[in-house]
């Protein structure tokens, strides 16, 4: 399993403003083979910090997700505001339990 986990950083107002782009490329995402969880989360003590957190069956399902039409809609909605800061890793996980 691949997870790709960070924050992006924006003002309260531009992140407002692109919030609907957010929502397509949300629910464009969950629907693609191979992704098990796509999610953004506005903190809530932080205004315009979101929280990312992706889980991939392979690096080859996240490989076409970053190639299709709307994250490169997403990043154009993007390049409308001004991102304060951007900060994802990725990590590739052998294995995985539940959590007692």
């Amino acid at each position: 399993m691949i997870i790709v986990a960070g924050t992006l950083r924006l003002s309260a107002d531009d992140l407002a403003a692109v919030r609907k782009d957010a929502e397509v490329v949300l629910t464009a995402t969950r629907a693609e083979t191979g992704c098990l969880v796509y999610a953004f989360a506005e903190d809530l003590l932080e205004p315009g910090l979101v929280r990312i957190y992706e889980e991939w069956e392979s690096r080859e399902d996240l490989a076409r997700h970053g190639q299709s039409d709307h994250v490169k809609a997403w990043h154009q909605a993007l390049k409308r505001v001004t991102v304060l800061g951007r900060d994802l890793k990725i990590v590739e996980v052998a294995s995985t339990e539940p959590l007692a």
